[in-house]
């Protein structure tokens, strides 16, 4: 399967069969040496002919293939429950029903933006079409009203989809993401960024992280045994640990803010990555810092990146207690501080794999910790910029959940938000003063 990665130009690459890990020298050689199940033809052959022949872009560029509306957009009358099996055999659904997106449904969400309905908002990536597919802004209102949204969070799932990033990766292992919103949409649609953020309970936190995985399963078939190939898949792809951030509570500023936006402003932030650590039983003996340190150790830091998320009293107490000030001055101090054995680093698959390529090209600090070494401490985490930290919770408990996502990106949310409506209201220029007038409001 040798195809042009659209963003490295015209490069091919070749897919081999797996399982990769844990097999035995004999078996990856007889991925070699057997044959390409997409072409039939001598896996070997393949790699030479790809690699070492012209390529001819017309074959390999990508096309963008728009999402059929056909299909989810003109199904004959039938009743509710044969319909929700044809959802769920066509592959449209996340298991789970769906609200059936009628017209009228439809026609609410899209009076929630400003975004004309067939303006494109964005393109996946698809591998079984090798292309990426584009969806407008009627597609994501489809979804939106599938997942159970109410209008008033279309916005955020626009935002969510302008990112162009699929919930589910098209991987062998457990990838898994989170979604984070921060600025004032949070407390206009009652997003939770308090008690129990990451548990089922709130419509704007389920709705909006589920219409993020239903994009995926509907435009992309991102389906097990599809284009999905995750050996155990993951649960928290069902709504990607959608939440706020709780900035009210929170002594840093914003995640948002840290990334350039103004505090005023609605944003929606992506973070990828395999694993949670919580930090329930952790030992009080030891401080804050040095208990996060020792769970970072335990963690595949492929690309030196992790995310914590902690409650807004462990926040309190790092900034009271520790004196950092800022997250910048907690990350920068964690990633000094958390190493671990150079053995223990490259003992990790996708950390060879992945990193020890750009060791070997002399790429530091890879190089320096190739060259350290099997017991020498090495500090993996060592971009404080790519340390996160996220502030939610209830404050009930003084815990955190710590991982290697990394971040993806950010996209704005009131570029999609719907104009207000223009009125003769404020005409007589009364606009917000109550009624009835009252001079003691105003003493």
């Amino acid at each position: 399967m040798v195809q042009e990665d659209r963003k490295a130009g015209y490069v091919p690459f070749l897919y081999t069969p797996h399982p990769v890990i844990g097999m035995s020298d004999e078996a990856l050689d007889g991925y070699v040496v057997g044959k390409n199940p997409d072409t039939g033809r001598p896996v070997i052959e393949d790699i030479i002919d790809n690699f070492t022949k012209p390529v001819d872009p017309a074959k390999l560029k990508f096309k963008a293939a728009v999402v059929e509306e056909d299909k989810t957009e003109y199904l004959k009358p039938d009743t509710e429950d044969n319909l929700q099996q044809l959802f769920y055999e066509q592959g449209w659904t996340d298991g789970l029903p769906i609200i059936l997106p009628t017209q009228e449904r439809v026609d609410r969400m899209l009076a929630a933006t400003c975004a004309a309905p067939e303006e494109i908002v964005g393109e996946m990536m698809r591998f079984d079409i090798r292309g990426t597919v584009q969806y407008t802004v009627k597609n994501v209102a489809t979804i939106a009203v599938m997942a159970g949204a109410k209008p008033e969070y279309f916005p955020v799932i626009l935002a969510v989809a302008a990112t162009g990033l699929e919930a589910i990766q098209s991987s062998t292992s457990n990838w898994s993401a989170m979604l984070l919103v921060n600025g004032p949409i949070r407390n206009e649609i009652g997003m939770n960024s308090g008690i129990g953020a990451f548990s089922p309970g709130n419509m704007a936190n389920a709705s909006i992280g589920r219409a993020w995985t239903l994009m995926s399963t509907c435009w992309v078939d991102m389906r097990p045994g599809k284009n999905m190939w995750s050996s155990l898949g993951s649960s928290l792809n069902y709504n990607n640990n959608c939440c706020a951030e709780n900035e009210e509570a929170s002594v840093w500023e914003p995640f948002h803010v840290q990334k350039g936006f103004r505090k005023d402003e609605s944003v929606v932030s992506i973070f990828r990555g395999w694993v949670f650590v919580n930090s329930a039983g952790s030992a009080s003996v030891r401080s804050i810092g040095e208990e996060m340190c020792l769970q970072l150790s335990t963690i595949p830091p492929t690309n030196g990146t992790a995310t914590i998320v902690m409650d807004p009293g462990i926040a309190r107490m790092l900034k009271e207690n520790y004196g950092f000030t800022k997250k910048e001055d907690f990350a920068r101090w964690l990633s000094e501080n958390a190493k671990m054995p150079a053995e223990r680093f490259w003992g990790y698959d996708h950390v060879d794999w992945m990193v020890k390529p750009l060791a070997l090209q002399g790429i530091e600090p890879y190089a320096s910790f190739l060259r350290a070494k099997p017991d020498e401490q090495i500090t993996p985490y060592f971009d404080p910029q790519r340390i996160n930290i996220v502030v939610v919770g209830g404050d009930t408990n003084p815990l955190w959940k710590i991982s290697e996502y990394g971040y993806a990106r950010s996209e704005s949310v009131d570029k999609w938000r719907a104009k207000p409506a223009e009125t003769d209201e404020c005409a007589d220029g009364t606009c917000g003063i109550p009624d009835p007038y009252d001079p003691a409001d105003y003493e």
